[in-house]
């Protein structure tokens, strides 16, 4: 080091008892502590990595000259595991993680319950859980650092000085996790405890611009994902105080001004105003200029720089402001350490300033750039899923529209499949978890659709299969029989099926801790946050045990084709319907056959299913077949409305025509393929077809598609019974486990409730249904129960569901697309939610 001078060092004295320092005096251990301060205190202002690895030799040796039991131990421990923790921050190296999560934990162990150090203890551990959540993405780590946070700001009375400090580090792992979800709750918590940290702190502290900028970070997150204008606001309003009064030379000056320019570039993508683009390049440009060479913040703001610059170009079209572009992004990429997790999002912008530069120019080398770009950030082992998801799709999406490399086109969608899946894990809420993969689902779609192009039939069908219902298919793997691995390892199946069992409860039960005003019961709602979380990460050990097991290499895993098409109905074929923009197809899969049978639907588009299912739900809602009042005419008025509706191109489209049109574009083609012939008058002797669709095609009726007017009437019930399964996997398992069912719930009930307050029009037809169904079962002598009319309640309709193995429910519904499991069935004494019947063990139960 330059200034030798800062650490005391013996040996420049021919005898050491002339030194100023005695090593066995408690005032050398105490100088070596100041010397760590000032250190500290010199890499937080230059950031100069040397100045971080002296730091940490110091707080080593006092520990090491420190004696057991003694009280400074475990500050001493908290101390070197902050240096450690600080030094990862800036270099992502895994081991200094590890070994700061290390020394806190051993500091706390040597903390009792109630000492003043614990709340500082319980935070130092929780920081550092929040930058290994950033490395990894794991969000275990986050709900480890939200508990441990929560704790600390608990413990901590009101009017003590740290209380302000704490708060505001508790928004910190709120804010990561909403950057990974996207739930609203926890932005939300973030912005309340930042508040409250900013109004405990008096003006001209010096800590106030911190508080205000982090504050401001919290506003700016929420406005991208509400686009609320007053959020935007507060954020540059707050951020812009915390740069007014953060003196020049101040350490933490270029990280506020890094902050504010992200708020101006986000008011910017709302506004379009060019004004925050050049303010956002004026500020990074100076906070570039106050870090030196060798600052560990110079990746981050080139990065930024380079961000704002292609914004610019894409304003101008100037080449000059795209050269910058691409140079500062090169120097963020330079300056970012190879394990640093903020790596392929980096890669990712990059990817994205060569592919505008193609778009540009068509020059193959920018091309050829962001598809390198873009792969590299898909094969990182570290940094968040979300964002080598992004870089998968991307790099597969650029192959597969500019080259013709298939393998590797293949191998990209390959890898975004297994991120979509990474990113709904079972440690989040089955409500958060459809919210999570909302946005991407059309990736298996599109996967699939480049599948076939491709004749990767049977990665197309494993893609759709792994895609499809995940949410679903993984509250079902919860609850998959296990009596095969009770014959090999009772223990562990009792393991398996406990955890799931937890598993499947927590995800449907637990709450967020901003629905509970309390601080005590936050930390209560955090604590079952963590357990879910530390639950979710055994229940990951134990399928890894399972795994080892022969036999058992593939338990819960996304099926192979083969395992596909080793247990499929012999009842009639199945038909897997996939539609997406790019084309639309149907595969076709028999019992007996390892053949797929490729139907391509050139007369379908997605087009005309979202024309189709808007067409027919006008329909239906005006005429009083779904959610009253909500069709309105001149001349009709609220309520029913009589005449045709038009398509956009002008034609009408009654819901004969898109019956027929769905006959003739999707449903003949496959009847053709399987060569079905019409025999409507036996019923009986009709094979059976069970349709699997995706996409739109899930709403709309295939099974009465046809023709239903004129001499050439026909209809899908003359070809064939119709059947529905929500996944192949779902159905073959149901195949593959045909064991006896339980007498004691082996059985059908019924129930039938076509009337229900509210509206107007019952459902036609299902009392006569229900009892034809009722009149044939006991005929055949299966056990049944059917119940009518409004003494049926949700609650007595769960209660039959436990105690049947079959159910046919004939009421209203409602299908919420935005959160499925508030769909829900409509009774007469309230509603029956999907999320309820999820939240029952059902392990036999079929839902008709």
């Amino acid at each position: 080091m330059a200034d030798s001078q800062l650490m005391p060092n013996s040996s420049d004295n021919e005898n050491a008892d002339e030194s100023p320092f005695n090593p066995n005096d408690p005032a050398f251990t105490w100088a070596l502590l100041e010397c760590w301060e000032a250190l500290h205190d010199r890499f937080e202002h230059g950031g100069d990595l040397n100045d971080i690895s002296e730091a940490i030799s110091i707080p080593r040796i006092v520990v090491e000259r420190t004696p057991e039991g003694d009280v400074h131990l475990a500050p001493r421990l908290g101390n070197l595991g902050n240096s450690f923790t600080s030094r990862f921050e800036h270099t992502g190296n895994p081991t200094d993680l590890a070994e700061a999560i290390s020394l806190h934990t051993q500091a706390l162990n040597l903390t009792p319950e109630g000492h003043a150090n614990l709340p500082r203890g319980l935070a130092g551990l929780g920081n550092s859980y929040l930058r290994r959540f950033e490395r990894t993405g794991d969000l275990g780590d986050i709900a480890e650092s939200i508990s441990l946070q929560t704790h600390s700001v608990g413990l901590t009375p009101e009017g003590h000085t740290d209380l302000p400090g704490r708060l505001t580090n508790l928004g910190a792992p709120y804010v990561s996790r909403f950057e990974r979800t996207g739930n609203l709750l926890d932005i939300n918590e973030a912005i309340s405890v930042r508040s409250r940290a900013v109004d405990l702190i008096p003006a001209g502290h010096a800590h106030r611009p911190s508080y205000l900028n982090n504050l401001g970070i919290s506003f700016m997150f929420r406005f991208q994902l509400t686009h609320d204008r007053w959020d935007i606001s507060n954020a540059i309003s707050a951020q812009a105080q915390a740069v007014e009064h953060t003196p020049p030379s101040h350490p933490r000056l270029p990280k506020t001004l890094d902050s504010f320019e992200n708020s101006l570039l986000c008011r910017f993508d709302h506004s379009g105003d060019p004004g925050n683009v050049m303010q956002a390049i004026a500020v990074l440009t100076r906070a570039v200029g106050l870090a030196p060479e060798g600052h560990a913040l110079l990746g981050d703001l080139h990065r930024n720089l380079g961000k704002a610059c292609l914004q610019r170009f894409a304003l101008t079209s100037d080449w000059q402001h795209m050269a910058e572009a691409i140079y500062n992004l090169h120097e963020a990429v330079r300056l970012t350490l190879k394990m640093h997790p903020d790596l392929p999002q980096i890669l990712n912008i990059l990817g994205v300033a060569w592919c505008r530069c193609y778009n540009a120019s068509s020059h193959q080398g920018h091309l050829n750039a962001a598809i390198s770009s873009h792969r590299s950030a898909a094969t990182c082992t570290f940094g968040h899923p979300t964002n080598r998801l992004h870089g998968a799709m991307q790099w597969g999406t650029l192959l597969h529209h500019h080259h013709s490399q298939p393998q590797e086109v293949l191998t990209a969608f390959g890898m975004a499949m297994d991120l979509l899946t990474l990113i709904a894990g079972l440690e989040e809420t089955v409500q958060h978890r459809y919210a999570t993969i909302e946005e991407y689902g059309e990736l298996p779609l599109e996967a699939a659709a480049i599948g076939f192009i491709l004749g990767a039939h049977q990665k197309a069908l494993e893609w759709l299969e792994q895609g499809r219902c995940l949410v679903w298919g993984q509250q079902s793997g919860l609850r998959t029989p296990l009596d095969e691995l009770k014959a090999r390892n009772e223990g562990l199946a009792d393991r398996v099926m406990q955890a799931s069992r937890l598993l499947q409860c927590l995800g449907s039960s637990r709450q967020h801790s901003s629905n509970d005003k309390s601080l005590a019961g936050k930390v209560t709602l955090e604590d079952e946050a963590l357990q879910h979380s530390r639950l979710a990460a055994e229940w990951d050990r134990l399928l890894e045990q399972v795994r080892a097991n022969p036999g058992f290499e593939n338990f819960l895993q996304p099926l192979r084709c083969a395992a596909i098409l080793e247990h499929l109905p012999r009842s009639g074929p199945v038909v897997v319907l996939n539609i997406h923009e790019v084309r639309c197809d149907a595969i076709v899969l028999r019992a007996g056959s390892d053949e797929l049978q490729h139907v391509p639907l050139l007369d379908f588009t997605l087009e005309k299913a979202k024309l189709y299912r808007r067409m027919l739900r006008i329909q239906l809602r005006c005429h009083g077949l779904r959610d009253q009042g909500l069709c309105q005419t001149p001349e009709h008025g609220r309520g029913r409305a009589a005449g045709p509706y038009r398509s956009k191109a002008g034609a009408v489209l009654t819901v004969n025509d898109i019956l027929k049109s769905h006959w003739d574009e999707v449903v003949k083609p496959i009847l053709n393929v399987l060569g079905f012939s019409g025999n409507g008058d036996a019923i009986h002797l009709l094979p059976r077809i069970w349709w699997c669709p995706t996409g739109q095609l899930s709403f709309l009726p295939i099974h009465v598609a046809g023709v239903y007017r004129g001499e050439g009437a026909e209809s899908i019930s003359d070809y064939a019974v119709s059947s529905y399964t929500p996944t192949v996997t779902a159905l073959t398992q149901r195949v593959k486990n045909d064991s006896p069912i339980d007498e004691r719930v082996s059985g059908l009930f019924l129930t039938c409730q076509p009337e229900r307050r509210m509206l107007t029009d019952a459902i036609r037809g299902t009392k006569g249904e229900v009892r034809e169904i009722y009149k044939g079962a006991m005929e055949q002598g299966v056990r049944s129960l059917s119940l009518e009319g409004d003494t049926v309640t949700p609650e007595i309709c769960l209660e039959y569901m436990e105690q049947y193995s079959s159910i046919h429910l004939a009421c209203h519904g409602f299908q919420d697309t935005s959160d499925p499991l508030r769909s829900r069935f409509l009774f007469h004494k309230g509603p029956l939610s999907l999320s309820s019947i999820m939240q029952k063990n059902l392990p036999n139960a079929d839902l008709a």
